[in-house]
C-alpha cells in the first residue's frame, strides 16, 4: 500500500510542508501494519490516539504534527512550531522596542511591556546544555517531527537544496522537545495558552556542509533511534545529536521552493 504521505521542512528559511494527509492516513504512518519505510517514522508499541487532521505547508509559528509521549501511549499531536525563547532573549527585545517608544515621548510600563512581547518561538535547538531548554529534555517533553525531505538555503547553488535518505524519501523523523506554553506569539492574538515544539541540531554531516556549513538537524532513521530518543536516559539520548554519517543523504532537489516529488 502506497499512502498519500509526503512531508517536507526547509530548515533554513523555516517551511515546513505536510502534503496529502487526513487525520486517517496519518494514523496509517505510524500503523506497524504499513511498508517498511513508514514502520520506521514511529513504532507503535501502543495504539495512537484519535489524531488531528494537518494542513499542508507549515512556517514558523504554525502548527505541524509531532509524535509524543501520552499518558496511554504515543500521542500523534499538532503544535506550533517555536519553543518559548529565552528571558534574556526577551528582555533584550523588549529593551529595543521601549526605547522606540521613549524616543517618541511615550511613557513605557517596563514591566507590562514585557509581559507582552511577542515570541514567535526558537526553531532550532543546539545548546542543549543550556539551562533554558535542560528543563524540557526529560521522557515527557522529547517529541520526534516525521519529514520525507528538507531544504536548506544556498544562494551560490542554487538557491534551496532539498535533502532526503534516497530518491523515493522515505520517512524519518528530527528529534524534538515540546512544551504547553502560555506567552504572547502574535500581537492581534495576545495571550494564548499552546503545545510548541522545535527540533535539535549538530554538526552538518559531508552532504549539508557542502550546502550549509553551520548545521543539520537532529535526524532519527531507524525505529531503535526514535524509541532511544523517546524513552533513554538523557545521557544515552543526548548521543543521538550527531550528524548523520557521510554518503547517508541525497539531493532530491534543487532551487524550487517545495520539493514537487514529495508532493506527489
Amino acid at each position: 500500500m502506497n499512502l498519500p504521505v509526503r512531508i517536507g521542512m526547509d530548515t533554513s528559511k523555516s517551511v515546513f510542508q505536510l502534503h496529502g494527509v487526513d487525520e486517517n492516513e496519518v494514523e496509517f504512518v505510524f500503523d506497524h501494519h504499513q511498508p517498511r519505510r513508514y514502520q520506521r517514522a514511529v513504532p507503535r508499541r501502543q495504539p495512537l490516539r484519535r489524531q488531528p487532521r494537518a494542513d499542508a505547508r507549515r512556517l514558523p509559528d504554525y502548527k505541524a504534527p509531532i509524535v509524543r509521549n501520552g499518558a496511554d501511549g504515543r500521542d500523534l499531536a499538532t503544535a506550533r512550531w517555536g519553543m518559548p525563547s529565552s528571558g534574556q532573549a526577551l528582555l533584550q527585545a523588549t529593551k529595543k522596542r521601549a526605547d522606540k517608544l521613549q524616543a517618541k515621548g511615550k511613557t513605557v510600563d517596563f514591566k507590562e511591556l514585557l509581559r507582552m512581547e511577542p515570541d514567535g518561538g526558537t526553531t532550532n535547538i543546539r545548546n542543549v546544555k543550556s539551562k533554558h531548554w535542560t528543563r524540557w529534555l526529560g521522557v515527557e517533553n522529547r517529541c520526534v517531527v516525521p519529514f520525507n525531505s528538507f531544504s536548506e538555503f544556498n544562494k551560490a547553488e542554487g538557491g534551496d537544496i532539498w535533502f532526503a535518505l534516497d530518491e523515493t524519501r522515505p520517512l524519518a523523523c528530527f528529534a524534538g522537545i515540546w512544551t504547553n506554553w502560555t506567552s504572547v506569539r502574535k500581537v492581534k492574538e495576545g495571550e494564548t495558552t499552546n503545545d510548541l515544539y522545535a527540533f535539535l541540531t549538530t554538526e552538518a554531516n559531508a552532504e549539508v556542509f557542502a550546502i550549509h556549513p553551520k548545521a543539520m538537524p537532529v535526524i532519527l532513521t531507524t525505529p531503535e533511534e526514535i524509541e532511544s530518543w523517546m524513552t533513554a536516559p538523557l545521557e544515552e539520548a543526548l548521543k543521538l545529536q550527531r550528524p548523520l554519517p557521510g554518503g547517508t543523504l541525497r539531493i532530491v532537489a534543487r532551487g524550487v521552493k517545495e520539493d514537487q516529488a514529495a508532493a506527489a
